[in-house]
């Protein structure tokens, strides 16, 4: 028998957690570096280059890549020859590691977990608890792998129960655009094919954890089924266009995973998840001889690139009005300066209600811009910690009455707006810009100054003050309805030329 002592355990997983929130896997690197030097659509490859800037930057400064933290998954294969030294189950053990990791003051990360998810939908602040699986196999060693999920990627999960003689390619194909670019492409898909509704979505859960070696497959080519689904897929995909935040490109997606498991005759289970451009897992092993050590990679793994912003409009959003946001074009990237708001969920539901009951808002909105995120809380002389984007849609049932009612004229986000958010933004000659998901660190090099102006019991949702300088964005819906997100996919579908593009 081998003990493992809790306590080895618990400071395993907190590290664990530490390390993938500034650390990406290497082969995600190089698999992005590879497809950014292959990528021909300029706006995929800044995209692109951004993402790697931005988890070079977060490397060195130990701080997250992305601004959502993600929910804690940890897979633990406990052998059979094992004994835990102490009174806590492993999932204890778990969100203890969990706890302490998320509140390490030397690189505090947000804590997006909520109780109550149909009610009250209270934040438990240290983001407990984690989702936690346990397997028992043969051995003495405990084997863990921990992952960090974001909403944006988790949000866009697919499941379907096939028929026997339905295309999952077809399936696949079908669903990848109504992920739209939320999950922030580019990243991995995995499918999880077969067992039952719920052994499909742990298959493709587990199956992101692969490590990324989609060149490797297509040059020996496919051996099995599962490959060729792979490569069908991945080729496929690729040639919707969707490209690199979803403005248009070669690559969509990196790698394509498939795991499967035998069924019912009568039934084919398939689940689909995405993994975003914030990969973020790590494997450890313990084998009673002290906390795992987990080896940094190094600084040499990622490439060495520089932004070109010599093409961009430099903007002062403290001086904006509709008559020159007017002038601004769908696709157009710019600088912004000066100072803008932020809002999500939780900010703009109590605005509209606040509005509805003709109470007055805490601040003045007219001719000014709100930025939809929710930052991690700054450490040391930040002014503020990682602050990218979070999913833009989501905000779309408040966007009428945001720019009818307050004065609104431009928003800032990430990835496309649906149909009731283009129509108030084309009505209200406003603007949305976006910037990139999976550039957190990097986004807030440029905020030079941030406070809380009014709810600030919301905590990360608190209603911010950003004076930024030179903030990169991309005018993503210009004020005539014209979206890059429907402009750019359909550009470059048609130059790979591969799947007919259907013009409606």
């Amino acid at each position: 028998m081998v003990t493992i002592k809790q306590e080895d355990f618990i400071s395993s997983v907190a590290d664990a957690f530490q390390y993938i929130s500034y650390y990406h896997p290497v082969d995600y690197i190089k698999a992005l570096h590879e497809a950014y030097l292959r990528e021909e659509s300029p706006a995929a490859k800044d995209a692109m280059a951004q993402i790697l800037i931005n988890s070079r930057m977060a490397a060195e400064g130990h701080r997250p890549i992305c601004q959502d933290t993600g929910i804690c998954i940890a897979f633990v294969r406990v052998g059979m020859e094992v004994r835990f030294e102490g009174p806590m189950t492993p999932e204890q053990m778990v969100n203890e590691g969990v706890r302490r990791a998320y509140t390490d003051v030397n690189n505090p990360l947000r804590g997006s977990m909520l109780t109550d998810p149909d009610g009250a939908r209270k934040n438990t602040t240290d983001n407990t608890p984690g989702v936690t699986h346990i397997e028992i196999v043969p051995g003495d060693k405990v084997d863990v792998i921990v992952a960090a999920k974001g909403g944006g990627s988790e949000n866009k999960s697919k499941f379907a129960m096939l028929l026997p003689s339905d295309s999952i390619v077809d399936w696949v194909l079908s669903m990848v655009p109504t992920m739209g670019a939320d999950w922030c492409p580019p990243g991995l898909l995995s499918l999880g094919i077969g067992g039952s509704p719920e052994k499909a979505m742990l298959m493709a859960k587990w199956g992101m954890m692969e490590p990324f070696n989609m060149h490797q497959l297509q040059a020996r080519g496919a051996s099995n089924r599962a490959e060729e689904l792979r490569l069908e897929i991945f080729e496929k995909v690729n040639a919707l266009g969707i490209g690199a935040q979803g403005l248009g490109g070669l690559s969509t997606v990196l790698d394509v995973k498939v795991s499967d498991y035998p069924t019912h005759a009568a039934s084919k289970p398939v689940a689909l998840l995405p993994n975003c451009a914030a990969t973020r897992h790590t494997h450890f092993t313990l084998d009673g001889n002290g906390p795992a050590v987990l080896t940094p990679p190094s600084l040499e793994d990622w490439p060495k690139l520089a932004l070109d912003f010599k093409s961009s409009r430099r903007v002062n959003v403290d001086t904006l009005n509709k008559a020159e946001i007017a002038t601004w074009k769908s696709g157009e990237t710019l600088l912004l300066s000066g100072k803008i708001l932020t809002g999500r969920d939780a900010a703009h539901k109590r605005f509209t209600d606040m509005i509805a009951k003709g109470e007055t808002l805490p601040v003045d909105f007219t001719n000014r811009f709100i930025y939809y995120v929710g930052p991690v809380n700054a450490v040391r002389e930040e002014v503020v910690g990682p602050a990218g984007p979070t999913t833009s849609s989501r905000m779309d049932r408040f966007t009428e009455t945001m720019l009818a009612k307050t004065g609104l004229i431009g928003m800032i986000g990430k990835s496309e707006r649906g149909v009731t958010g283009l129509e108030a933004i084309k009505k209200h000659r406003a603007v949305y810009c976006i910037a990139v998901g999976g550039a957190a660190y990097l986004v807030s090099k440029a905020i030079r100054g941030a406070r809380v102006v009014a709810f600030a019991d919301l905590g990360m949702e608190a209603i911010h003050e950003f004076e930024v300088v030179d903030m990169p964005v991309t005018v993503a819906v210009d004020s005539n309805g014209n979206s890059v997100h429907k402009t750019g996919p359909a550009e470059w579908r048609a130059k790979i030329g591969k799947i007919p593009v259907v013009v409606a």
